[in-house]
């Protein structure tokens, strides 16, 4: 009895893989060996970067408000903890925000903990 392969089950998986290399650049978007593995490590890639982003976004946040509360004499750590210790619950992705397109509110927020 011949040996069955189902190519067209082989051939979907690769074609719809291919689909996933549309815009690479050379063998990387029609060779299947090479497309495959570039397709995997830009998987991996998007995987980790998912995680750094929220990483990135947190530094960012953070070099607004040290930005924003040196204006005002006073250190980062300095105006985070006196802003916990005054139970005032506003994340550091709201404080930067105030901080660049609301310094009046943001100037409100530094006296409160002041």
């Amino acid at each position: 009895m011949p040996r069955s392969v189902n190519a067209v089950a082989s051939r979907a998986r690769r074609k719809r893989m291919l689909e996933f290399a549309k815009g690479y650049w050379g063998r990387k978007k029609n060779v299947w060996t090479v497309a495959k593995n570039q397709i995997e490590k830009g998987w991996t890639y998007a995987y980790r970067d998912r995680k750094n982003k929220k990483r990135e976004f947190r530094k960012l946040w953070i070099q607004r408000i040290n930005a924003a509360v040196r204006q005002y004499g006073m250190s980062y750590s300095a105006f985070i903890g006196k802003l916990h210790k005054s139970g005032i619950q506003l994340d550091r992705k709201v404080l930067a925000d105030l901080a660049m397109h609301h310094p009046a509110a943001f100037e409100a927020v530094v006296n409160a903990v002041k």
